[in-house]
């Protein structure tokens, strides 16, 4: 405290004393000062920091310092690790790749379960030996991609084509693979694109004898990926194939698409996808939680890098559900039929 500059006598302390009314009643003892953040909820908060820095697509656009400033004044007072998942998932929010998610233990644990059925692709038959493939979304565990992509192939090979409809209209996000899998033998041997980190490393998708993979790592379920994928007579890189997207293909759906995109004979359909053609890497954290990374942007054979939404060769609106016509679909037909191999059957 600062020293006053002169000294008050005894005397004028009595006169003062005298002459003021009773001192008030000490306030009542407030709550106690905020306890500062424990160190296990630190290195918790730091934990999940690093790794979204580190991880990030859009690393170099965020304002680290002032970032992690706001999230350990956001945390400032936990206890726990629970106590700084607000902090973490404002951060992740501000990484703006629209892509990113934050599960907290409870959440992360069904991400991870196994759906009560598995919604599987099926084959479709039309006129003129035009084949309609639809590829729904899938996720869950290992079994789950196993079924996905042994029912999804049978379809495949039970199936006469001269031309296919690959429908990814229904292709909403989760795994990636596991439809690459099944349309692996329409898609052909050879490069389908790429993940481009921030810092331009690439790795490679491709097709080897029937099965996907990334770089040199197979990427169809282990029941599948040592055996050469089965492939129909007329399932060939000529044979013509339409794509059918729409605003709710997302995510996994859109890295399809992408693969489709430089094959020769192809022609897409519909409506601009969602708009996160990106790939994401799961983080477990030490209680459990996930961070659901954008790592990567994708690029297709061509090396173009995607960004935001991925346009049709051909904008059509896409079926109705209050009509039977399905005019994307259609126009995909009409494009088919007239195609050398299916004018020839």
């Amino acid at each position: 405290m600062r020293r006053l500059g002169r000294t008050v006598t005894a005397a004028a302390v009595l006169v003062l004393a005298a002459c003021s009314s009773p001192a008030p009643e000490s306030p009542a003892p407030g709550p106690p000062a905020p306890e500062r953040m424990s160190p296990e909820a630190r290195g918790y908060l730091s934990e999940a920091l690093d790794l979204i820095q580190q991880k990030s697509l859009n690393t170099a656009k965020v304002d680290w310092p002032k970032l992690r400033t706001q999230a350990f004044a956001q945390a400032a007072t936990a206890r726990t690790p629970a106590d700084t998942h607000t902090a973490i998932r404002a951060a992740v929010t501000a990484l703006d790749d629209h892509h990113s998610r934050f599960y907290p233990p409870d959440q992360a644990a069904k991400v991870d379960a196994d759906p009560e059925a598995v919604n599987a692709p099926t084959a479709r038959q039309l006129p003129g030996r035009i084949v309609q493939l639809n590829l729904p979304a899938v996720n869950g565990s290992e079994r789950t991609y196993a079924e996905y992509v042994a029912r999804g192939r049978a379809a495949v090979a039970e199936v006469s084509a001269c031309g296919w409809v690959v429908d990814l209209r229904g292709e909403t996000g989760g795994g990636m693979w596991a439809p690459l899998a099944v349309a692996a033998p329409i898609l052909g041997d050879g490069p389908l694109g790429a993940f481009v980190t921030a810092d331009g490393t690439r790795s490679t998708w491709s097709v080897r004898d029937g099965v996907p993979y990334l770089d040199d790592a197979p990427q169809a379920s282990p029941a599948t990926h040592h055996d050469k994928a089965p492939t129909h007579h007329d399932q060939t890189p000529e044979t013509p194939v339409a794509v059918l997207t729409g605003r709710a293909t997302g995510s996994a759906g859109e890295a399809v698409a992408i693969a489709f995109i430089g094959r020769p004979a192809t022609r897409s359909f519909g409506q601009p996808t969602y708009g996160v053609p990106t790939g994401n890497a799961a983080h477990r954290l030490s209680d459990g939680a996930v961070l659901l990374l954008t790592g990567a942007a994708e690029a297709d054979r061509t090396g173009r890098v995607h960004e935001g939404p991925i346009e049709p060769d051909e904008a059509v609106e896409t079926a109705d559900p209050r009509k039977d016509d399905d005019p994307a679909l259609a126009a995909a037909v009409a494009w088919l039929s007239n195609q050398t191999p299916c004018k020839a059957s």
